[in-house]
């Protein structure tokens, strides 16, 4: 080497193994998509958790019901029409009016007919209900009556004299006569022992509803079928003595609403009226009409 000449340095730069700092631009991103992943579950359990009433009222706070359907300006509900359109001091709002609502009626007449027929469809199911309910009450009662006479030795006997069913007017219970076996002594007015028990037993029945009282009187007709004159007297003595033996058993009287005979008029068997059977005494527990409100009819 000449003295003139200057050295050559050569440097040698070491690098890293890898672990130099690249930056925190992934920091961010991973922040974003953490964020992102915590409102997608927030989301999903608030449409779990949340009811369709609920879900209607979120829906319905974010409609666009205001915006107008037309880009010009004139949405909503003049339509681009100015109030003035029929002169410049004519009443402009009413040809609008009458344009959206031509047929316009009294809106209280379709409420009216609306609220009248809601009361008769209510009347209606209060009556049916108050039928089934009476209905249910009756065959409960008529139920008790056979069982009491199945209870008593001594009623045994004479559950053939009884007759219970339902009819258009009511409950009936019926006493009749059979073949050596009546209810009351032959002309005579008062009912025999047997007739009195099964009158005791009757008015336990009765005191278990609150329904009011018929009691009918029947004869029955004579060999050729001829109709004494003597047995509307006797039929209504009879029903007359057997509302005393009721009311005696405890029967308050108010609730007796008719007595009366009707002689061989309405025989129990039509085909042969001087059977014993039509001789009888007919107490109808008488069904009851709903009460009408005061207004009904107005």
């Amino acid at each position: 080497m000449s003295v003139g000449d200057a050295p050559i340095v050569i440097k040698k730069i070491k690098k890293g193994g890898g672990h130099g700092h690249h930056g925190g631009a992934w920091k961010v991103a991973y922040a974003d998509f953490v964020t992102a992943m915590m409102a997608f579950f927030l989301l999903m359990w608030l449409i779990n958790t949340t009811s369709p009433e609920q879900k209607r009222g979120i829906a319905d706070y974010f409609a666009p019901a205001s915006v107008s359907e037309t880009t010009s300006g004139s949405g909503g509900i003049l339509g681009g029409t100015a109030l003035g359109d029929d002169g410049a001091k004519g009443s402009g709002s009413r040809s609008v009016i009458e344009e959206l609502a031509p047929e316009s009626q009294n809106p209280d007449d379709g409420k009216s007919t609306d609220a009248a027929k809601s009361d008769a469809s209510s009347a209606d199911a209060a009556q049916e209900a108050l039928q089934k309910q009476e209905q249910a009450a009756f065959a409960s009662a008529a139920q008790s009556l056979r069982q009491a006479l199945q209870d008593m030795p001594e009623l045994a006997e004479l559950s053939k004299n009884l007759i219970v069913d339902q009819t258009p007017e009511g409950l009936r219970i019926q006493l009749v006569d059979q073949e050596g076996r009546s209810m009351f002594n032959e002309g005579a007015a008062q009912p025999n022992d047997r007739a009195k028990l099964l009158l005791r037993a009757i008015s336990k029945v009765i005191n278990q509803l609150p329904n009011r009282i018929s009691i009918y009187g029947h004869t029955s007709a004579s060999t050729g079928g001829a109709k004494p004159d003597g047995d509307w007297q006797l039929s209504a003595s009879r029903a007359d003595a057997s509302r005393r033996v009721l009311q005696a058993s405890g029967v308050d009287p108010d609730r007796v609403y008719q007595v009366s005979g009707k002689a061989n008029s309405e025989p129990l068997y039509p085909d042969d009226p001087t059977l014993p059977g039509n001789r009888r005494i007919a107490i109808v527990l008488l069904r009851e009409a709903p009460v009408l409100p005061p207004d009904h009819g107005l």
